[in-house]
């Protein structure tokens, strides 16, 4: 561990020059490149006048300022940041007097945790006093205490890499804990023992395992072995916390390495029990695929057909997808083994965990609904599909279409060369069917030709339960045999009422 009377405090020039070696600064410790230095000037021009004005209003009132922790990483990274984080020893009343009559607007959302929000000139910051936080043993609800050291600020986050500052006005970088090297080495630790840090928040274990993810960093071996005796302290965090930074893991660019490290330091059996139990024995009588592995093949496999940037859903419906296997497993004659209907438990038990961890209503449904529907082109066969199971096909999709597509083409891991071929070509010929039929029958909006209203004037009847008797029984029929005009559906409409002992009576 540095030591954190090693704190380098170093100018940043407002140069472009190229990068070149990083020299060694006091005490060894290596000063940020020419390079890293641009990037912080760069991301300190972005936001002035705005923050040396600010860092300015600060000094004059004898407290200090300084941008800190992720914009400076990222910047030092060439990672693009949205959020300008500050930090001071101004507690929370003081930092509102000093911004008051300057600032644009102010937010206090976050007071109670030493946090100010404020807008100047179209720049959103958010300004925090230093502090710390701890949690009681049975209390979900962090104590905060403010402090007075930047040095101590830092000392108190959670990774070395986040640990970082430049202060305003005069842009002195700040890095007690050797963050800049950890950057290089693209390692994880954090400031003083990890056994500390999580015991101040359980949460950092989880953002370990997110930061893993995001920037494809390794988890130094003291930090690990924190997180694997400490598992069970995650439960004390809140869902909502542990929700959102799981969200971030799975979105980020390497979801295969914070989930592993979850699953591999146990957390994941307190947060998504349901990864680590994919985890089947495979004994030699009973060889079949292994589910965990299989997942995250799918979930890289989804990534890969992305278009527009990280889809929540299709990811947590890719790593979700098979985790009713483990429930319905069964051993056949002849060294077989089955998971009848794994989709379907499979979605109940994502329902239940997603809804466990307060996703939003919409997120849930759409995810379980895919892992209920993943299955379902694999009775498609070699094309031996009516148009009206094709219709039907899109009609259970619904907007979710697009997204089954990908889940459907990433869950073929096969190594089979042969055997994915086909498979590839029999879903490219299920998407070319759905294609035809979309633009012959505007088969994303499958309903009857005949509407609400119309069966209540051809039957004679009023609004009530008959009317969507009638309704289901004409979008059946719109699925079965297609667009067979309104003459035609309105003969079938007056059969079946006919059938049904309806007094139907033609008005037209």
């Amino acid at each position: 561990m540095p030591n954190p009377d090693a704190s380098p405090e170093s100018p940043l020039p407002n140069d472009d020059a190229n990068d070149e070696p990083a020299a060694s600064g006091r005490n060894g410790t290596p000063e940020v490149s020419r390079t890293q230095r641009t990037a912080i000037a760069e991301l300190l021009r972005r936001i002035a006048p705005v923050a040396d004005e600010l860092g300015e209003r600060f000094a004059a009132a004898g407290h200090e300022l300084a941008l800190v922790g992720g914009p400076v990483r990222d910047a030092l990274l060439r990672r693009p940041t949205k959020d300008v984080d500050l930090t001071t020893d101004a507690p929370p009343p003081r930092i509102l007097e000093i911004i008051d009559g300057w600032a644009d607007a102010v937010w206090t959302i976050g007071i109670e945790f030493g946090t100010v929000g404020l807008r100047k000139n179209g720049v959103e910051l958010e300004i925090t006093t230093y502090r710390s936080e701890s949690y009681d043993p049975k209390s979900r609800k962090p104590e905060v205490s403010y402090g007075t050291s930047l040095h101590e600020d830092l000392r108190r986050r959670d990774f070395a890499v986040n640990a970082m500052a430049a202060r305003l006005p005069g842009h002195e970088f700040v890095d007690p804990f050797g963050g800049l090297t950890d950057l290089r080495r693209e390692v994880l630790r954090t400031p003083g023992r990890p056994e500390d840090s999580f015991n101040d928040d359980p949460l950092r274990m989880l953002r370990a395992a997110r930061f893993a993810a995001q920037l494809g960093f390794t988890v130094a071996p003291d930090v690990v072995a924190a997180m694997t005796g400490m598992a069970a302290r995650i439960e004390i965090v809140s869902a909502e916390r542990v929700r959102d930074e799981l969200s971030k893991l799975v979105c980020g660019r390497y979801p295969r390495e914070g989930l592993a490290l979850l699953v591999d330091t146990g957390l994941a059996a307190h947060v998504l029990p349901e990864l680590p139990k994919l985890r089947l024995e495979i004994d030699e009588h009973h060889r079949h695929k292994d589910v965990y592995e299989h997942s995250l093949i799918v979930l890289e496999q989804a990534i890969a057909q992305e278009e527009d940037g990280p889809d929540l859903v299709l990811r947590l419906a890719a790593l979700l997808h098979d985790i009713g296997k483990p429930r319905t497993r069964r051993f056949e004659s002849g060294g077989r083994v089955s998971f009848h209907h794994h989709e379907v438990v499979g979605a109940k038990m994502t329902r239940k965990r997603l809804s466990a961890l307060r996703y939003p209503k919409d997120v849930v449904a759409d995810v379980s609904r895919l892992v209920e529907l993943h299955l379902r082109f694999h009775g498609y066969g070699t094309g031996e599909w009516t148009d009206s199971a094709v219709r039907r096909y899109v009609r259970d999709a619904g907007p979710l279409l697009s997204r089954l597509h990908k889940l459907t083409r990433a869950d073929c891991t096969t190594r089979n060369r042969r055997k994915a071929d086909r498979l590839r070509r029999t879903y490219d010929d299920l998407e070319a069917r759905i294609a035809r039929l979309e633009q012959e029958e505007e088969l994303a909006a499958i309903r009857p030709e005949i509407d609400g209203n119309e069966i209540q004037e051809i039957l004679g009847i009023r609004p009530g339960p008959l009317v969507g008797r009638a309704y289901k029984f004409l979008l059946e029929l719109r699925l079965d045999r297609g667009v067979i005009g309104k003459d035609a559906a309105k003969e079938e409409l007056l059969a079946w009422a006919r059938a049904e002992g309806v007094a139907g009576e033609d008005r037209s």
